[in-house]
């Protein structure tokens, strides 16, 4: 008969500090690399693409929107 395996799973016992680990990691890069893609993209869309802007309104705005994007999206105290 088939041994009684009840016994073998504890609930909460696995360790998991590599992929939390991880997950930190994946979602802190995805959050930061969002913001330079958008910094980015903005400073180059005004320095191009918006008639009578130039370099200087580009780079006003593209630092505008990373120190309010920055101060978003830094971490805060921690909830646990």
């Amino acid at each position: 008969m088939a041994a009684d395996h009840s016994g073998d799973y504890h609930k909460g016992e696995m360790d998991i500090h590599e992929q939390a680990a991880t997950f930190d990691m994946f979602t802190g890069m995805a959050k930061w690399g969002s913001l330079i893609i958008a910094v980015g993209l903005l400073f180059f869309t005004v320095w191009f693409a918006v008639k009578g802007a130039g370099f200087i309104p580009a780079a006003i705005a593209a630092f505008v929107v990373a120190v309010v994007g920055f101060l978003v999206l830094k971490k805060g105290a921690s909830a646990h």
